[in-house]
């Protein structure tokens, strides 16, 4: 009925009804730059890995090399960080001159709302307008991806690829055919090119294609030539990094490593297994395995679960002020006693260790207010010391489980492709659950999902109150 009523409508009819339309998505648009300016000049800071990507890229365009520069100005190659976001910071530095970070948060304010789009029409494609309109408000007004759009880090080139994976998805399942499969293939390699755990897009959302397709969409013989085309341009620069990480330090390292360590440097698995056993928040992330090794470590930080006895702490006590006094350095004797540290809480409660433990670190990073990057302080729920700043906190921890809620209410109507972003958001955290010590960007990547399904619960939401209003009493 719609589309007849404006196959009949006059010239300035139909602009005027394209006006009407555009409206609401130019709005959205605007007030989502509108709050990346506003972070742009309050957050923009080159802090935490930026500098390493930085130097990455920097090395990459002055002397052709992926390398890091030391302390006395050698340069040494690396293989901690994956080449995709050094090397878009390297076409910024190229384009709009060298260390010139805020050129890369320009670019990717442009990305994101590029992203918030893509979304939008997913969502249009599988549920309606409405929903995709609902959908790009929610991604537009979001405080949490949008405060990464303005940091040199690759979280916002990351979302980007998600939303273009989704909607490329969408589109193969409507018409089948060479463009959507390509842009998709572009969009899992460039997720996995920024993070290693980006490879979990395509590996979810790539059987969405196939599955379900309807007969006569598409020939076999033609479909099985997209199928080994795409992997192969995916596998392609993943096999040109491996090829030089086995050149130039014989190991076969196809992605990152968990622990982003070169191969010369030591891992301290004993650290790493004492800090899983008891780690639990992002404080003790921030205060205590962030200063480790080359920092004080302080025993009065640690939280009381860290200790299963006072013999155990007094054994804890005198292993931190052993490392203090060596030079705050994890020699391997160090190492060895924090293993066999963490071997005596494994083994008095392995439950803990192993289910409880990591439910917990996912719980954090999915539900903390997610302000850790705004303020100093981490004890957000503290009133006493800044009420301002936890009242603002305590704001951010609504709209978090505002998002959540929305989610959650998206798949229970169960739209088209639910499951696989399901998937996606269970193997994420599931892969979280190995973590050490949790940070809440890490549940980030699963926002465009919350976005989509939150958009289709929100317009499924306002359509029956419209209609309740409507209702004669």
């Amino acid at each position: 009925m719609e589309a007849a009523h404006e196959s009949q409508l006059t010239a300035p009819g139909r602009r005027f009804a394209g006006v009407r339309r555009a409206l609401p998505v130019t709005l959205a648009l605007a007030a989502g730059l509108g709050l990346r300016l506003w972070m742009l000049g309050e957050f923009f800071a080159v802090t935490g890995d930026a500098p390493v990507y930085g130097g990455l890229a920097k090395n990459l365009l002055l002397h052709g090399r992926y390398a890091l520069t030391g302390a006395s100005g050698e340069m040494y190659p690396t293989l901690i960080r994956l080449p995709g976001y050094s090397l878009f910071l390297a076409a910024c530095f190229r384009v709009f001159g060298m260390e010139n970070y805020a050129s890369a948060a320009w670019a990717q304010i442009a990305l994101e709302l590029a992203g918030c789009l893509l979304l939008a029409d997913f969502v249009r494609r599988i549920a309606s307008p409405g929903a995709g309109l609902m959908t790009l408000w929610l991604a537009a007004l979001c405080p949490f991806t949008a405060f990464y759009s303005v940091v040199p880090m690759p979280e916002s080139p990351t979302l980007f690829a998600i939303a273009l994976a989704l909607w490329a998805a969408a589109r193969f399942r409507e018409r089948p055919g060479w463009g959507c499969a390509l842009w998709f293939t572009f969009a899992v390699s460039l997720a996995a090119l920024m993070r290693p755990d980006g490879a979990l897009v395509g590996g979810t959302l790539a059987p969405a294609l196939l599955v379900g397709l309807g007969r006569g969409a598409v020939s076999r013989q033609r479909l099985a030539r997209m199928t080994v085309v795409c992997v192969l341009l995916a596998l392609m620069p993943f096999a040109a990094w491996t090829w030089r990480n086995w050149q130039v330090f014989h190991v076969f390292e196809p992605l990152a490593p968990r622990l982003a360590t070169d191969p010369d440097e030591d891992p301290h698995p004993g650290w790493e297994r004492w800090v899983k056993s008891w780690c639990l928040d992002f404080v003790s992330t921030f205060d205590i395995y962030w200063n480790v090794p080359g920092g004080p470590l302080e025993v009065s930080k640690l939280p009381s679960r860290a200790f299963d006895s006072p013999e155990q702490y007094a054994e804890t006590a005198a292993l931190t002020e052993d490392y203090n006094r060596g030079g705050q350095a994890l020699t391997h004797e160090i190492d060895e006693r924090f293993a066999r540290l963490a071997e005596q809480r494994v083994a008095a409660h392995p439950a803990r260790f192993y289910v409880w433990l990591p439910l917990g670190r996912v719980a954090d990073m999915w539900l903390r207010p997610r302000v850790e990057n705004v303020y100093d302080d981490l004890d957000w729920w503290n009133y006493a010391p800044h009420p301002a700043e936890s009242l603002v906190s305590w704001a951010c921890a609504g709209l978090n489980a505002l998002y959540l809620l929305l989610g959650l209410a998206g798949l229970c109507l169960r739209p088209r492709f639910w499951g696989w972003m399901l998937a996606y958001m269970a193997l994420r955290s599931c892969l979280l659950m190995t973590v050490e010590a949790p940070e809440a960007r890490y549940t980030l990547e699963c926002f465009p999902m919350l976005f989509a399904l939150g958009g289709i619960a929100a317009d499924r939401a306002f359509r029956k109150m419209a209609a309740f209003s409507r209702t004669p009493i």
